[in-house]
């Protein structure tokens, strides 16, 4: 008994040590598998970044060097200056923060509803909303652009940002199991107070599903800034080009110009890698669902 007794604190500190120092070499072999793995998606990053400071003869004779042999910085001052970029800047701004804001808060609504509202059907309605997921982009896009085109909307900007409005069902079911997991006593509480239901979810559940409201902006972000096809389907005319629609027509014309190309395309990318790296743990976290308080 006393062999026995005097075992258990050995054992149960071996289980206690964390998983790095009990399998050191598979941690090693790990992290080894991970930094072979990073580099095959950082490498055209590095390359993109490396040839937007070269000379255009510098570009042939680099080759796949990740290192520029000249750092010529007036490559992104001339690629601001060859087209309109602060422009198509601001119509990238409008199109993605419009959107963001809508997006967000119709589905955000709809979830709430989906989560606290105990109406007759409401299960079937959420299971169709579901469904329309497995309706691809194609179908629906020639019946919306003949919508757009009778409302004499083509060649502006709001068929690309009115959508937004009327929610998307993914980040719809995003909220709704998010605010599933929140507590009931919360909306209880709130009617007792004297709250209607639009104003607990203003003023309780939302506040309270800033980790949802953060993962949820990001990845529309991402979307929008990035879009190419909407802007190419419903813009005409260069006053509402977006970048990436913009990019398409400078490669077209300077695409040639490798170093040029390279820094707008770095410009045009930035603000995707730095929101994204300053908020990937609100990321994790929204979509991971952790509603509870």
């Amino acid at each position: 008994m006393t062999v026995l007794a005097q075992s258990r604190p050995a054992l149960r500190v071996s289980v206690d040590r964390p998983f790095w120092r009990r399998n050191l070499s598979l941690t090693v072999v790990l992290y080894v598998v991970l930094a072979l793995g990073s580099l095959v998606f950082v490498y055209p990053f590095l390359w993109m970044i490396a040839t937007s400071l070269r000379s255009l003869a510098g570009v042939g004779s680099s080759g796949a060097s990740v290192w520029p042999r000249e750092f010529l910085w007036d490559n992104y001052s001339r690629a601001i200056t060859s087209f309109p970029f602060w422009r198509y800047a601001l119509n990238s701004v409008l199109t993605t923060l419009i959107p963001i804001i809508g997006t967000v808060f119709s589905c955000s609504l709809a979830g709430f509803a989906f989560a606290r509202l105990r109406v007759r059907f409401s299960g079937v309605v959420f299971a169709v909303v579901l469904a329309t997921m497995l309706l691809p982009g194609e179908v629906t896009m020639v019946p919306q652009f003949m919508l757009f085109n009778n409302l004499g909307m083509v060649d502006t900007l709001y068929p690309l940002i009115l959508p937004a409005f009327f929610g998307s069902p993914f980040y719809i079911f995003l909220f709704r199991q998010f605010f599933a997991r929140m507590p009931a006593e919360l909306a209880d509480a709130a009617v007792v107070d004297g709250c209607g239901w639009f104003k607990t979810f203003w003023l309780v559940y939302l506040p309270l599903a800033r980790p949802a409201v953060v993962a949820v902006s990001i990845l529309l972000f991402m979307g929008y800034w990035n879009n190419f096809l909407g802007p190419a389907i419903y813009i005409n005319s260069d006053q509402w080009k977006t970048l990436p629609l913009a990019l398409a027509g400078f490669q077209s014309v300077n695409g040639t110009d490798t170093p040029l190309l390279m820094a707008t395309s770095v410009m045009i990318t930035v603000p995707c890698l730095v929101i994204f790296f300053v908020a990937q743990k609100q990321i994790t976290n929204g979509i991971t669902f952790s509603g509870g308080k």
